[in-house]
């Protein structure tokens, strides 16, 4: 049957010379072929046999990206166990819940700090820990559970020279119901939960990347470059690094760290991307940025242009992505005079499909790549169906919403408005966990998302918000905030935005500044600061928001216009467990944490 760890094998045996992954090591960018993936894995496949790895047993991993992860998780799911992604920021504490909910026998780890904070918390199910990068660990521990990966891919070639048809005999007993990885949800509202994805949950992915027009058309193939940048615990990244690279073939170049992405994009010239919101719109951000500091003629040809592009923007959002004879002719001076330079320069030169998930994006940032040529979809899926629900596709996009419903997939919004999706790629539940299962999923087998959804035009889906984040003033209006939020966020000034009113008599929100941006704005002021916390706190700069607030308030109705903001005076981070790893706001933390500020903001109200 077929499996990741059957069809990097494939690969292999066909195209055994041809280039499967690229890394950056020491400033050069280092090739692995096929033939090099697969005799990676199957050593790693080996390496935990000869460790006594048993069938369903729970491997994890703690990496940034890099080739490793791939012939780790490749290995893992030759012999039949289990990859269990542990983001490497998350803190101690989230990664003994991690491991000790999931029983992990072996972790992966990638450096030092990984394994610091192994080794601080305790965690008896932990047989082994298998680091990476041997700087300030090798010799500088007592502990026996360690060891260096060398030693451990040495194990492996010990044990596949003893026993040769070890790891085939694995993979030739596979079933379709074996879990192949549990993907712990990015907890917004608790601990996070370990979401079992099997062998067949997997395969329906691929299958469904496969087809023609359900993602990209033509489908991915090997000719195609991936960046890989995101973090691999989180299913959408899985889905862009591991899963197209294994079952289309797409060459997958991991980018040196997240905040080396712009530079990588360059140098690697893509033609496939994804990115969450945030990375979207910081690199918007970055362009308003960089054009503030250009010369005068170059700032009035960045104007100009880009008033264009927003016209062919607004056009082809309008025309379902399809061009005018105007808007073809005008692109083609602008590709001249702008479109190209600053595509090569943000290295979207090459991009024929980019894809933005995991969170809702604004409008305004679509239509802004879409002004520029970007082929830009936003796509929804989830960790519990395995990230396929529904797509935009060429020829037929409807911005502000999240596409049509996949093949293969069923879709319905009961009478709450909750999307419900059903197909082959449904998780099989909760790790430990049956009564949140239940509540997932139904009788009749519809996973609920938890997502408020609605038909537009009868073909495609608008997600309006959260099912736990819709609000519901003292007056009874109901109000989804993540469309308010977005609005905000669409402005280069604004990084993050949390709309507050539930059971209150108005909305008010905690709004974050972008430093990058608003730094740039308040030195070309000459507005002098230290800190974020000061820049915040200037006068002109909560001026400067009140005006983007009073322009996203024109776009809605009274009720669900921002009566007052406070702006936060700190720059939100993960480690501080007021952000998940991909990004996104922790609400109850949020709010939890600034909970006298909203307070103050609703003294007096009668």
């Amino acid at each position: 049957m077929s499996t990741l760890p059957a069809r990097i094998k494939a690969h292999a045996d066909e195209h055994p010379d041809r280039v499967a992954m690229r890394e950056k090591n020491f400033g050069l960018w280092e090739e692995v072929s096929w033939a090099d993936y697969w005799d990676s894995a199957s050593l790693v496949g080996h390496a935990l046999l000869s460790f006594g790895v048993e069938v369903g047993d729970r491997v994890a991993i703690m990496s940034e990206n890099r080739r490793e992860w791939l012939f780790a998780d490749i290995g893992i799911t030759a012999v039949r166990a289990a990859t269990v992604g542990c983001y490497p920021t998350n803190p101690a504490g989230e990664i003994r819940h991690v491991l000790a909910d999931s029983g992990s026998r072996i972790v992966i780890a990638e450096d030092q700090e990984q394994v610091d904070k192994l080794l601080e918390i305790e965690l008896p199910d932990v047989e082994h820990i298998v680091y990476l990068e041997p700087r300030g660990v090798r010799g500088n521990y007592g502990e026996t559970r360690l060891i260096f990966w060398d030693d451990f891919i040495a194990a492996g070639a010990e044990h596949r020279a003893s026993h040769p048809d070890a790891v085939a005999e694995r993979m030739a007993a596979a079933e379709p119901s074996d879990l192949a990885t549990l993907v712990y949800t990015s907890g917004t509202t608790g601990p996070p939960k370990g979401a079992m994805l099997t062998i067949d949950n997997i395969e329906f992915v691929i299958e469904t990347l496969q087809n023609d027009g359900a993602f990209i058309s033509p489908p991915a193939n090997h000719k195609d470059l991936s960046v890989s940048y995101l973090p691999l615990c989180h299913v959408a990244e899985r889905l862009f690094t591991v899963w197209f690279n294994a079952g289309l073939g797409v060459q997958v170049n991991f980018a040196e760290s997240i905040d080396t992405v712009q530079i990588n994009l360059r140098e690697i010239q893509p033609t496939l991307l994804f990115g969450v919101p945030r990375i979207w719109e910081k690199l918007v951000a970055g362009v308003q940025i960089r054009m503030s500091g250009a010369s005068m003629i170059k700032r009035a040809n960045f104007a100009l242009w880009m008033k264009v592009s927003r016209w062919i923007g607004r056009t082809l959002v309008a025309r379902n992505g399809e061009h005018t004879i105007a808007t073809r002719l005008a692109y083609a001076v602008g590709w001249v005079m702008l479109y190209r330079p600053l595509r090569q320069r943000l290295g979207l030169s090459k991009v024929r499909y980019a894809a933005s998930g995991a969170a809702p994006i604004s409008p305004e940032v679509l239509e802004f790549f879409m002004g520029l040529g970007l082929p830009m979809y936003e796509v929804y899926g989830m960790t519990e169906n395995s990230a396929i629900a529904t797509a935009n596709v060429k020829g037929r996009v409807k911005v502000g919403t999240v596409g049509e419903v996949q093949p293969g997939t069923e879709l319905r919004i009961d009478d709450n408005g909750e999307i419900l999706t059903r197909h082959r790629g449904t998780f099989a539940g909760y790790w430990n966990n049956p009564e949140a299962t239940a509540a997932a999923i139904d009788a009749d087998g519809w996973l609920h998302t938890g997502d408020v959804g609605e038909w537009v035009d009868g073909t495609h889906i608008k997600i309006t918000d959260r099912v736990k984040d819709i609000i519901i003033t003292s007056g009874g209006k109901n109000i989804s905030p993540s469309e308010i939020e977005n609005s905000l966020k669409a402005s280069p000034y604004i990084k993050e935005a949390l709309v507050i009113g539930d059971r209150r008599k108005y909305i008010t929100a905690l709004i974050g500044i972008e430093l990058d941006t608003v730094g740039n704005w308040a030195q070309k002021r000459k507005l002098s600061f230290t800190t974020y916390r000061d820049l915040s706190s200037k006068p002109e700069v909560i001026a400067l928001v009140q005006s983007i607030v009073d322009e996203s308030n024109a776009k809605f109705a009274p009720m669900q216009a921002i009566k007052r903001f406070t702006l936060i005076p700190k720059e939100l981070d993960h480690d501080a467990g007021e952000l998940t790893a991909t990004q996104k706001l922790k609400r109850s933390a949020v709010t939890s944490q600034f909970d006298e500020a909203i307070e103050q903001m609703y003294a007096g109200a009668s």
